[in-house]
């Protein structure tokens, strides 16, 4: 049996990886966990959370799925690219996809042009119909800052490590990204150690790739990625 685990984002919930599990439930048999991290999903409750209690449950998380697969995928989303990352260091993981994955984070030349589109809503008074807008909205207003230090402190203890991933790996980055930098992709492809490693860009997405209008040449690629035999 094939498990694969995918693992949202900080300030996220299931609903970020969502698309893309939906698509690979319609294709496979494989047991596919989607875990909710320690503070996060509808509601946040971050305060008193540490870096490390969402690693913990990840690896739970992983642990359940290498007990009961003979083979298993980890898909992360954004910091939940980074937590993917240490788990396929420490645990027998067959293959990576990193997703929009925050090694770097804030692209201020995306986030400009993102804040420009507000204010334009703001000026024509539709401000609670800008999506972007709602949603940083609510987790600016729910993040507190220990929770911001404990992400920071979390992608300085993944850094180090990424060279030890020796696993393939698929990197997709959406250009129009105004939360993760494309050069986050860059980094994270020139440091994994793996040579058997990929990037991909999709040219209109922006932070959520697994809904952003791309998304089914997106789910392909990982489909297909995760299929394809690597060479003994």
């Amino acid at each position: 049996m094939i498990g694969c685990l995918c693992i949202h984002g900080f300030t996220g919930a299931p609903f970020e990886v969502e698309p893309l599990v939906t698509y690979l439930k319609k294709r496979t048999n494989w047991e596919i966990a989607v875990p909710t991290l320690p503070g996060h999903g509808d509601t946040l409750s971050l305060k008193g959370i540490e870096y490390k209690n969402w690693i913990e449950h990840a690896e739970q998380e992983l642990q359940q799925l290498i007990e009961k697969c003979e083979t298993v995928y980890v898909i992360g989303f954004s910091m939940g690219g980074l937590i993917a990352s240490y788990l396929a260091v420490h645990y027998p993981v067959t293959k990576l996809v990193l997703l929009s994955a925050a090694a770097y984070y804030v692209n201020p030349k995306q986030l400009l042009l993102d804040i420009g589109e507000m204010a334009k809503d703001a000026f024509r008074g539709r401000l609670t119909e800008n999506e972007m807008f709602m949603r940083y909205k609510r987790k600016i207003l729910a993040t507190p800052i220990t929770a911001t230090l404990q992400f920071r402190r979390l992608v300085a203890a993944t850094r180090p490590i990424l060279s030890k991933i020796e696993i393939p790996t698929l990197i997709a980055q959406g250009e129009c990204d105004g939360v993760v930098p494309p050069k986050s992709a860059q980094y994270l492809y020139h440091r994994i150690g793996t040579s058997a490693k990929k990037l991909i860009y999709l040219k209109e997405s922006k932070h959520l790739i697994c809904h952003c209008e791309e998304r089914e040449n997106l789910f392909s690629e990982i489909y297909h990625f995760l299929l394809k035999r690597e060479p003994a």
